[in-house]
């Protein structure tokens, strides 16, 4: 089956085209996409993986699933298109970046292509949704793809920084996908407002990624 993804990734994730649950996956998606709404529209279904290739990740930034909305996912975790109304978790994470720097955005729209260009990888755990029913394509292969994105990152790559909020993407390194003794994970609540008092705000996530880079000589993030 062919599958239209970055080659970089492509090749590393290659193995996973071809097995039973992805092509039960595949026919499932396709049939959504022609019989529903469904985000985030099909060319920016591999959005992540497209501008951030599998060798230029420094930060996993993981999200359970797309915004289920109309005109707010945009194939990037956390994400949404410029000009669209900025989501209470992405307004909360800007606060804590403005806070964590001591400087104030130079940017005021949800767009984080400019994250994801130099090397923050935006990952959903799924990577689709039915329009106005969130979680509604969990459990159907999508979790156990991006898992082994996860995985292929934590075994082939040395010095990256995985950002986890909230319990959820937490669970990623509980289970031990990631290599904690390689790579910086950096856990809290999630920027949500039902949670972000209780430890995400003050967790200084952006600074402590950049000063890990630098100590491993790597490029620091510009997240402002």
């Amino acid at each position: 089956m062919e599958v239209q993804i970055e080659p970089s990734w492509k090749k590393v994730l290659e193995p996973e085209f071809d097995k039973p649950y992805f092509k039960d996956l595949a026919t499932f998606v396709k049939d959504e996409y022609h019989s529903t709404t469904v985000y985030p529209k099909p060319a920016d279904l591999f959005k992540a993986f497209e501008l951030t290739p599998f060798n230029d990740v420094r930060v996993v930034i993981i999200g359970q699933d797309p915004y289920h909305g109309r005109g707010q996912a945009m194939g990037l975790s956390f994400a949404v298109p410029s000009g669209a109304t900025i989501p209470p978790s992405l307004r909360n994470i800007y606060i804590e970046i403005a806070s964590d720097l001591g400087k104030p955005l130079e940017h005021n729209d949800g767009d984080l292509s400019r994250w994801a260009k130099q090397g923050v990888l935006l990952l959903n755990a799924t990577l689709t949704v039915r329009a106005g029913a969130a979680g509604s394509h969990q459990g159907y292969g999508w979790e156990h793809f991006t898992d082994m994105a996860i995985k292929a990152l934590s075994d082939k790559r040395e010095h990256l920084v995985f950002i986890l909020w909230g319990n959820y993407a937490r669970a990623k390194a509980a289970s031990g996908l990631i290599d904690r003794t390689k790579h910086l994970v950096l856990e809290s609540p999630h920027p949500s407002p039902f949670s972000a008092n209780n430890g995400f705000f003050g967790s200084k996530p952006f600074s402590k990624t950049n000063q890990y880079l630098e100590e491993h000589e790597l490029e620091p993030i510009d997240w402002l």
